[in-house]
């Protein structure tokens, strides 16, 4: 990784399509890995760019990435409301590289995974970023999961997922020594990595390639420029600007990857507030150090179909740890990392605006669950016990947490599929709101890219 990296205000006005005259840098605070303050600035000021992209999480990154190397002469910078990039979805994320075994077969989920896999295994060692292809066994305990255990080893042939086998308990000792279970299939082109160094090298490519990131810029509204003509040259609908207290930033097309924050940016720009972003937090617990001897891979449950997520499994880490999670439960506050976090627009939006009711009533049972694990240690180890029966209560430590976006239609169902919102009226052309990229989004980032890029040329008639 770079010492730091550069703000190249100097990219305005050179592509393409581009605007006349000089442009004046916002002051907000130009992003570099070593840090370095926000402008003090008070006045007013702006830039002028091509495509500006909301949002300095993984995809994000990877789209900005994508879209200056297929379009070199196009004046594009990244907005991101934090002091530094991908430090929420992306920063909190377990670290595992998917196959793609889970997704329905021919489902673009199913093939973004299988695709990013390989890519970012790719990215990886181009760029010399550690990784470990560690392998997972998604294991059944109990013969009546024997039957769905075996319908996702077909379902993960049909998607091509490289090298699944399925083991009995004998192979399942010799891969996992600590672990006991009926039947497993073994997983052995997983990984792991650190998505956030991986998101941080997307940022760098973009910045060598004349792109700018802006950090500290949190986009308060989304408008036509006031002074601009009604329409330019070309008879397309004039400026937008992106507005930070006091700060300004103009550009002829946006593309938001806001996270946790892509419907309330995507109501900005006077687009449908569905799917609303239902906050889900995920607590892990940590294995002792002295304890991790007790996990070599990563090592799930056979997901039932019947309730939303995976469930509790073992997930290695690239510093040594072990991590035991994550649980699910209703975060009530969007970047709600502690059980007491809280912000009262966020309660109110999920009440009232959201399909949580809904979910909860049709998933309660698994809902009361996980609450209860999530209070009691003892729940949660005995659950994990099912698969490792040497981990004691006294083996683990409570870890760190993550705030999964999951976007919510009004009837309560989780929607997997990819959302794009490309506004109404004169602005139709010239925005597009990533509102869903459904986990597991950073293994598929790159091939997410690539699509998300397809979508703005098309869509902008780049």
């Amino acid at each position: 990784m770079v010492a730091a990296l550069r703000y190249l205000g100097s990219a305005c006005g050179r592509a393409r399509g581009g605007f006349p005259g000089a442009c004046r840098p916002a002051s907000g605070r130009p992003w570099s890995q070593c840090g370095g303050g926000r402008s003090t600035s008070t006045s007013t000021s702006t830039s002028l760019f091509d495509i500006v992209i909301v949002g300095g999480g993984i995809v994000g990154l990877a789209s900005a990435r994508a879209l200056i190397l297929r379009h070199p002469a196009l004046s594009i910078s990244v907005l991101e409301k934090e002091k530094d990039l991908a430090i929420h979805q992306t920063g909190h994320n377990s670290g595992v590289i998917h196959s793609g075994i889970y997704y329905k077969p021919e489902s673009l989920k199913a093939k973004l995974c299988v695709q990013g896999a390989a890519l970012i295994y790719e990215y990886c060692n181009q760029k010399g970023i550690s990784y470990k292809q560690c392998g997972k066994l998604i294991v059944a305990v109990d013969q009546e999961e024997i039957p769905r255990l075996q319908a996702l080893y077909e379902r993960g042939l049909q998607n091509g997922v490289q090298g699944l086998k399925l083991i009995q308990q004998e192979d399942i000792k010799k891969k996992e020594p600590y672990c006991r279970g009926l039947m497993a299939i073994d997983c052995p082109y997983t990984g792991i990595v650190d998505y956030r160094q991986v998101a941080l090298s997307f940022a760098q490519d973009f910045q060598e390639a004349g792109g700018s990131v802006l950090t500290r810029f949190e986009v308060k509204d989304i408008e036509m420029a006031k002074e601009s003509p009604s329409s330019s040259k070309d008879g397309k609908p004039s400026l937008f600007s992106l507005l930070n207290a006091g700060e300004e930033i103009r550009c002829q097309y946006v593309v938001t990857c806001a996270g946790l924050y892509s419907d309330r940016i995507s109501e900005l720009s006077g687009c449908s507030p569905d799917p609303q972003i239902v906050p889900f937090r995920g607590d892990y617990l940590l294995l002792k150090p002295e304890k991790c001897y007790l996990v070599k891979g990563n090592i799930y449950p056979v997901p039932d179909s019947r309730f939303p997520f995976l469930g509790v499994h073992f997930t290695p880490r690239m510093d040594g740890n072990i991590w035991l999670g994550p649980n699910a439960v209703l975060a009530f506050k969007r970047e709600g990392y502690r059980p007491f976090d809280f912000n009262a627009r966020d309660v109110m939006d999920i009440i009232i605006n959201s399909g949580l009711i809904k979910l909860a009533s049709q998933n309660f049972s698994y809902g009361v669950n996980e609450i209860y694990k999530a209070c009691f240690l003892g729940a949660t180890v005995k659950y994990l016990q099912k698969f490792i029966p040497e981990i004691t209560i006294g083996d683990i430590l409570r870890g760190p947490a993550g705030v999964r976006a999951q976007a919510l239609d009004r009837d309560g169902n989780l929607v997997e599929d990819f959302v794009f919102d490309g506004g109404v009226g004169d602005i139709r052309n010239r925005i597009l709101h990533v509102r869903n990229a459904p986990s597991p989004a950073a293994t598929s980032s790159i091939a997410i890219s690539e699509m998300i890029v397809d979508e703005v040329q098309q869509r902008f008639e780049l």
